[in-house]
Formats: structure tokens, C-alpha cells, sequence
């Protein structure tokens, strides 16, 4: 009995690592070929403009080891493969070991493949990491057939199959029934349709070239080229990657390789979170590190930092928002995004003028294939739409992309609670849109002009004044908005320069109004970023920078005057004497930066680096060193990697802390010191563990003092404060039919605002936050979702006790009527932040159904949120003289059905 050697390979998806780390990747298996034949076609499996892996050009047999041919052995080994931008093999690891000779003889053909290079969604060409697999495996040579009576020659080998194999779902491997093979080539053009198994045969086929395309609704084509010989069948496997769910939306602790911390959520993961309506930015709150801000505040709380310490990006262009006016979506639509940055400390020297938190929201570049694609969504809260495609007449050398959104709450909501007698006239409105602009004026650099921006209004009528305040009636109104013109330019210069830069010019706009009082302001911007980096020699690479913010506010205000020195406070805040002023100035926040990524093996990564930046709103000039770090223990799988990092962080005062009347000048920065260490631990290839500890010590906090000589206040830099804590997440990694995870943060965030002053916890401090959320492909389109979460509830200051507490005294004395002003004025029972408002929890649910057709797709979606409908607490109200209280709540069940098209 005869025997013959044969392999089979298989690329498995992985990430993309090393220098394409400004943007995620993905991968299409490009299946079986035959020992020799050429494997896929570089360009046609890809859509132009999309992230790309590595595509062999080759394939090269390896050796069956003599001996363990001659014992009958089979074996499968599984190579981690560096591909450098020439698409070289450049190392070659064995992580799924089989002995016998098999390691030694995969390495050594490994060694000799080649690949159309990685691409980055720029089109501009990256080094990358894969996995690799050789399968040797042992067939019986077959009889020879013989020609029958009156066969003539060659008749046997016509009616023999010559094709055969599988079509899957990249990832899972899960048969896509229905796919369509078509195959051209010598003998003319031929089809099979895919059977529920996902197999197909075609037969007949003489010797020759062939190409064979892949098609199947929803996914991308494939296109390979396909060699057989005289009288031979050969067995293949295709996997097709969708195109609806091909893009990453990449949520990192800290942009790689400057990171602590890395994690990535799919789109995939994003848009199925239950409670979000499929809102990447929202995904963010469902992470480590990220409490939960009340229910009407659309703000980031990130690792017990306060709101204004986190600081947003669009694109490296600074915005004042990341959140529309209650939280209930983001300012830019999943469907633009590209990745999204998400830094909960310890971020890149690149990055400075906050002490919390960094989110830097990448838009994603318009399709290159020369097509126009769309999509158009429309649920209970807003309507959006989306194109993009070619400028016409460029040829496709010229890329857009156009989206918007706007809300229809007012629509319906309002009108209900008008004529329920609710105080609300106008519900909130809000508006984003987005325009984008991209061409590449040489193969490796790319241009982009964009224009987006945002828009919100609320409009109230008080039909009584709040406890404490009567002079406030009559109609309230806020309004908060932001535009940005931007340009931005990045160019591989070569293998070891790389240039790329953004400047932006934009308005703020924030305009509050409550009765007679208005604050008006306008804040002009120019804002610009750019940077240099070198590879200096192999494991060092330099980055230097400059990040350059100027505003010019322009404020309008009407409202009662700060106390003076020497004053007393004068009843009620509303009750005090108006002054109407208007004030104009200029920030200027210059800085540069220098870092190193040091890589002195494989395994580790050091990244040193220096911030130098100065406030013309606060004395002096800031350096700021920082270092993050990362080692694997283990490499390969199971994987094991140890974590750290520390560094200064320095932010400015805030505008009304420094510019009089308002505040005071001769103020510093706020200062603060970050600590991390952190592990990483994969337990199975789908489940992983991270785990990390953080230390926050804050000094120089500007704080508002009382004025020694006696009423008023004084801002000093005399505060200080700590937080500290840990974050866990197990997380399945998303596939076919299932991803979830488990993240839980136990947390303290405490101040002190003055040296004689004692330690208290901030109000948004959260001892313990837990999430758990999983969503789960039932087949034919349908997909269910749930997330439940658990957080402590937040701090306030109580000016009447919880009668329900133990020590509550109910007959105390809990104000003293002004009779100046004919009101009562509170007389707080307790300190700042004493009172702990009850346990939050909350149960979301999430079902989808989608159909799939040739050349497009439609979806419906039902996301509910506080399936249950708990009453969690957000805060505390008083009657008008402070005699009782009653708890304030959040959002009831809030369902939103929704339609989606997409082509």
C-alpha cells in the first residue's frame, strides 16, 4: 500500500500588532489550496479602504518528517508568523506544538512563504502578527480506474470530481448553506451551490487554472486561483468574512504599544449591548474603571476622577462633549467610528492638560471600492443616515462620507407632558453630523478634511421656584453645542519615518437662562497636533510632538455678585444683588513631548516619556515624566503578561476659577500621580482574565476657601486627595454565536479641601460596580441579549435626615426662615457627602432580527432598559421649609424599537 504526503493550511484570524496600531484589522481566511497551488488573490478578497491582514502568495509544502510517515503519524502545528511590510516571514513560532519532527519541519517551510503585505484602513502598508497552521495528514494512494468496455479514452476522467470542499463563516467556522461557487477556467465556466452542510462538488474538470469566486448574501466575495493537474482532485475550504460585521471598533485601556492596559470590543460586541440602542461611546460605561453617571447626566466618571478631569477627543481634536443632553447617545454615530481610544489612566505623554481620563474617537475613512452604500435608522429616540462613496468625477480618488442625526423626543414627549400638566413645554433636541473628505496623494499618505459638530436645547417652565431659591421662575432654558473644521494629514514616509499631524478650528457654544439670569459663552478655538516618529534601530522607536490648544472666550452673564471680601453670604443665592457683566480672553496651552518605545526582546515593552507644557491660566511651566510598561511571562497560549505604569499629570484651573470676577488669578496647575500594575491571563482561547490595581495621590488641588477676612471665598491650590482601587474583567471573546463578559471595579475616591479639613469621599464615589452582559446568536437572524448591573448608589448631602436610619431625628430644626426675602433657608444635617442614596441596579434586554438580501440588509431591534422597572434613586428633593423628603428617581422602563436598512 502506497502512501502519499499532503498539507493543508489555514489562516486563522488574529489581530494586527506592532507599527498599524492606529487602527483595527481583519482577516479572511483564504481556505485550502493543493500542495503548490497559488493561494488568494491579494486584492479581491478586501474591500478598498478597509483594514486588510496579510494574503499568501505562495504556499510552500512542507517536509513529512521519514519517520513519523513511516510510524503512520498525523499531526497539526500551529505557527505564530511575523510578516514585516515586505510581506517577509520574519519569525516564525511554534504555540500548538505536535513533536516527531513536525515543529522543525513546519518552521522551516514557514520560513519560505510570502505575503502581499498587511494594510491599514488608510491603505498604507503594516507589519502584523498571525497564526498559521500546517496539517499533515496520511491518504491511501487509489487504484488506477480502468477504462470499461467501449469507454473511450479519458471518458472516466470526465465524470470524475476534480473539486470538492467547504464554505464557512470566518471565526467559527459555522457552513453557510446557499454560498454560490463559481469556477472558470479551461473548460469554460461552471457553478454549485452550497448544500446545508456547507459542502460543494463541481466534477469534470480538466487540468489547468482555474478561478474560483465565493459569494454569499451579506458577505464579502472571494476571489482564489486554483491549479489542478492531470487526473488529480483536490479538497479546499473557503471562509467568507461579513461584511456587516467585518469592521472592529477597538476600545483600549491605552493606544498600543503605549498602553497599561488593552482591551478591544467588535462591532459586533457594540452593537448588541443591551441598554445601549447599539451605541459604540456608550459601550464605555460597561468597562472597568467607568461608574455609572446619573441616568440624565451624559457624562464620563472615569476610575473616581470628576467629570471634568476625563477629556474627548474626535479624531486628536479636542470637543467639550462626547454625549447629547441625557446621556441617551453619543455625538458621533457608531457608523462613522473607526476605533475608539479609551485611556482610564496612565495614557501617553502625547496626551496631558487632564488628571482622569482620555477618549480619542477615530472616524473611520469612506469606502474605496468604487460603490455607494448607505443606511438609514430610525427608532423611538432619533433618526440617522448615512453615505458615502466617490466624489463624482475624481475617478474614486476622491473619498466622502456623509452622516446625520437629530432626535424626535420632542415630537411626541413633550406634547404628553404638556397636557399632563408636567412643567416640561420642550423635551430635549439634539443634532450631530458629520462630513468627510479623503484622498491619498501617494500611496503611503493619506489627506482628510472633515466637518462635524453637535447641538443640544432643552427648554422648561418652573411653575414654582425651587426650595430655597423663589427669585428663580418663569422659563429655563440650555443650550450646549460644538463645530469643528478640521484637516488632517499621515504619511509612512518609509520604514522608519512617519509623519502625521491634525488642525482644527471650531466654536463652543453653552447658553443657560433662568429667569431674569442668562450665562452666555463662546469659545473660538484653534487647536493643532503633530508628530514625528523614528525607528532608531530594531526595539527602539522614537515619538516627538507638539499639541498646541488656543481659545478666545467671550462670556456674557447676568446673575447675582460673588460675595466680597469681608461679606457676609446675603440669603438665598437668587435674593442677592445682580450684576451684568461681559468678559473677553485668551487661553494658550502650548506643550511638547518626547517618548521611547523600548522592545529589548519579544516579550517586553518599555515606554518612557516627558510632557513639558505651561497655562497661561496658571503660573509656571510643567514637567511631566511618565513610564508604562509590559512583560510576557508566557508567551503564546496560554499567555500570561504582567503590567504597570506611573507617571505626573497636570490640568489647568477652570475658566471661573481664574479669570475674575468670577475667580481669582495666581493659581497653579492641579497635579496628580498615577500608579498601575495589572496582569493578563488567558484561560481558555476564548476566555480571558484581567485584572489590575490603580493608585491616584492628588496635590495642589485648586479649592475654593473661605476668605479669612471673613464671607466670600478665596481659590487656592491647597486641596489633595487619593484614589484608589482595582478592576476585573472576564471576558469571553466574541464568536459565532456568543460574546460576554464580567467586570467589576471596587473603588474609593476621597478629597480633602484644606489642610485642617478632614478626609470625606467625593459625591460620585462608587465602592462597587458590577456588570454582566452576554448576547447570543440564536440562528436565522435572530440574536438575544441581557446586561445586568449593580452599583452603589451616590453620595449627597443631605439637609434633612433619611427617617428611615437609625439616630434620625425627626423633630429637628432643618432651616430658619429668612424673613428678608420671605423664604426658608436649609440648614444642612451633616457633612458634604455623608449620605449614601440606595443600591442602583438595573436589568436590560436586547433582541434582534435581521434579513439578509443580495444587495442589502434589513433589521429591527427591541432594546429595553429597567426591564423591571426599579425605582433607583438619583437624587433627594425637600418641601419648601425643609420638613420633609422625598427620593428622586431615575428613568422607568424605557423601550425602543427600532428599523434599520443598510446597502
Amino acid at each position: 500500500m502506497n502512501i502519499r504526503r499532503s498539507s493543508h493550511i489555514a489562516l486563522v484570524l488574529a489581530g494586527l500588532v506592532a507599527s498599524s496600531l492606529s487602527g483595527s484589522a481583519r482577516a479572511q481566511d483564504a481556505g485550502a489550496a493543493a500542495p503548490g497551488a497559488p493561494a488568494a488573490s491579494a486584492g479581491d478578497a478586501r474591500k478598498p479602504g478597509e483594514p486588510a491582514m496579510p494574503r499568501p502568495l505562495n504556499y510552500q509544502p512542507p517536509a513529512y518528517p521519514p519517520e513519523a510517515e513511516k510510524a503512520g503519524l498525523e499531526a497539526t502545528v500551529t505557527l505564530q508568523l511575523d510578516i514585516d511590510k515586505q510581506g517577509k516571514v520574519k519569525n516564525a513560532v511554534v504555540i500548538e506544538p505536535a513533536g516527531h519532527g513536525f515543529d522543525e519541519s513546519a518552521i522551516e517551510a514557514a520560513k519560505k512563504l510570502e505575503f502581499e503585505p498587511a494594510r491599514k484602513a488608510d491603505g498604507t502598508l503594516a507589519p502584523a502578527r498571525i497564526l498559521y497552521r500546517y496539517s499533515f495528514t496520511l491518504k491511501k494512494s487509489e487504484p488506477e480506474a480502468q477504462p470499461g468496455a467501449g469507454d473511450k479514452p479519458g471518458q472516466a476522467d470526465a465524470t470524475r470530481e476534480s473539486l470538492r470542499g467547504l464554505v464557512l463563516a470566518s471565526g467559527g467556522d459555522v457552513p453557510l448553506p446557499g454560498a454560490t461557487v463559481i469556477i472558470s477556467g479551461p473548460t469554460g465556466q461552471t457553478e454549485a451551490t452550497v448544500d446545508t452542510e456547507g459542502n460543494f462538488r463541481l466534477e469534470g474538470l480538466g487540468p489547468g487554472k482555474y478561478k474560483v469566486i465565493v459569494t454569499a448574501p451579506g458577505y464579502d466575495a472571494l476571489s482564489v486561483e486554483e491549479q489542478i493537474g492531470e487526473g488529480e482532485s483536490i479538497e479546499v475550504k473557503y471562509r467568507l468574512v461579513a461584511s456587516t460585521d467585518g469592521l472592529e471598533v477597538v476600545v483600549r485601556g491605552a493606544r498600543a504599544p503605549r498602553e497599561v492596559t488593552k482591551r478591544t470590543l467588535q462591532k459586533r460586541e457594540i452593537d448588541r449591548i443591551p441598554g445601549t440602542n447599539g451605541d459604540a461611546i456608550r459601550s464605555l460605561q460597561n468597562l472597568p474603571g467607568v461608574a455609572r453617571a446619573p441616568s440624565i447626566a451624559g457624562i464620563l466618571l472615569v476610575r473616581g476622577s470628576a467629570p471634568q478631569d476625563t477629556q474627548t477627543f474626535v479624531d486628536g481634536t479636542q470637543v467639550p462633549l462626547i454625549y447629547h443632553f441625557g446621556g441617551l447617545s453619543s455625538v458621533v454615530p457608531t457608523e462613522m467610528l473607526d476605533r475608539i481610544d479609551f485611556y482610564p489612566g496612565n495614557f501617553s505623554a502625547q496626551y496631558g492638560r487632564v488628571m482622569g481620563g482620555i477618549v480619542d474617537v477615530s472616524l473611520r475613512s469612506p469606502k474605496n471600492d468604487g460603490k455607494y452604500h448607505g443606511m438609514v435608522q430610525a427608532d423611538l429616540v432619533d433618526a440617522r443616515g448615512l453615505v458615502e462613496g466617490p466624489v463624482p468625477f475624481t475617478k474614486n480618488k476622491v473619498r466622502f462620507a456623509a452622516a446625520a442625526r437629530r432626535s424626535y423626543i420632542d415630537a411626541w414627549l413633550g406634547p404628553t407632558l404638556s397636557a399632563a400638566g408636567a412643567g416640561v413645554t420642550q423635551a430635549p433636541v439634539y443634532y450631530d453630523y458629520q462630513l468627510l473628505l479623503e484622498t491619498n496623494p501617494t500611496p503611503s499618505s493619506s489627506l482628510r478634511f472633515g466637518f462635524f459638530g453637535s447641538d443640544d436645547s432643552l427648554a422648561l417652565i418652573a411653575d414654582q421656584p425651587p426650595p430655597g431659591e423663589p427669585a428663580i421662575t418663569g422659563n429655563l432654558g440650555l443650550h450646549t453645542g460644538f463645530n469643528r473644521l478640521q484637516l488632517r494629514y499621515d504619511n509612512d514616509i518609509d520604514d522608519k519615518n512617519r509623519v502625521g499631524g491634525v488642525v482644527a478650528v471650531g466654536i463652543d457654544e453653552l447658553d443657560f437662562e433662568a429667569g431674569p439670569f442668562f450665562f452666555f459663552l463662546n469659545l473660538y478655538t484653534i487647536t493643532g497636533r503633530a508628530e514625528y516618529t523614528r525607528r532608531v534601530s530594531k526595539g527602539i522607536t522614537l515619538n516627538a510632538g507638539l499639541d498646541v490648544y488656543t481659545s478666545y472666550a467671550d462670556i456674557s452673564y447676568r446673575g447675582p455678585a460673588p460675595p466680597r471680601p469681608g461679606e457676609p453670604q446675603g440669603g438665598p443665592f437668587s435674593t442677592r444683588p445682580l450684576i451684568e457683566t461681559t468678559l473677553g480672553d485668551w487661553f494658550v496651552f502650548p506643550a511638547g513631548y518626547v517618548e521611547l518605545e523600548i522592545a529589548p526582546s519579544s516579550r517586553a515593552k518599555l515606554v518612557p516619556g516627558v510632557r513639558v507644557e505651561t497655562f497661561s491660566a496658571a503660573e509656571g511651566v510643567y514637567v511631566s515624566p511618565r513610564v508604562n510598561g509590559r512583560v510576557d511571562i508566557a508567551q503564546g497560549f496560554p499567555r500570561t503578561t504582567l503590567k504597570g505604569g506611573l507617571g505626573v499629570f497636570t490640568q489647568p484651573p477652570q475658566f471661573q476659577e481664574a479669570i475674575p470676577p468670577f475667580g481669582n488669578t495666581g493659581l497653579s496647575a492641579n497635579r496628580a500621580l498615577h500608579y498601575a500594575l495589572g496582569a493578563e491571563q488567558d484561560i481558555t482561547r476564548n476566555i480571558e482574565l484581567s485584572v489590575e490595581g490603580f493608585y491616584k495621590q492628588l496635590d495642589r488641588l485648586v479649592t475654593a476657601a473661605a476668605d479669612p477676612r471673613g464671607g466670600g471665598t478665596d481659590y487656592k491650590n491647597i486641596g489633595k486627595g487619593r484614589i484608589f482601587g482595582g478592576e476585573f474583567l472576564l471576558k469571553y471573546k466574541a464568536d459565532d454565536r456568543f460574546f460576554g463578559w464580567i467586570a467589576y471595579t471596587l473603588s474609593r475616591s476621597l478629597r480633602t479641601p484644606s489642610p485642617d479639613a478632614e478626609e470625606r469621599p467625593v459625591s460620585f464615589d462608587q465602592t462597587h460596580i458590577l456588570t454582566a452582559l452576554g448576547s447570543y446568536r440564536l440562528g436565522n437572524g435572530w440574536e438575544f441579549g441581557a446586561r445586568y448591573r449593580i452599583v452603589s448608589g451616590n453620595l449627597v448631602t443631605p439637609n434633612v435626615c433619611n427617617f428611615e436610619e437609625p439616630g434620625c431625628i425627626p423633630n429637628r430644626a432643618n432651616s430658619l426662615y429668612n424673613a428678608s426675602v420671605g423664604n426658608y433657608v436649609a440648614l444642612p444635617y451633616s457633612g458634604p457627602a455623608s449620605e449614601r442614596l440606595p443600591l442602583f441596579h438595573q436589568l436590560d434586554l436586547r433582541v434582534d432580527k435581521r434579513f439578509r438580501f443580495k444587495t442589502w440588509q434589513l433589521s429591527f431591534y427591541l432594546d429595553v432598559q429597567n426591564v423591571y422597572n426599579n425605582q433607583n434613586v438619583e437624587a433627594v428633593n425637600y418641601n419648601f421649609n425643609y420638613t420633609t423628603r422625598q427620593y428622586t428617581t431615575g428613568l422607568p422602563i424605557l423601550p425602543s424599537f427600532g428599523i434599520r436598512g443598510d446597502f
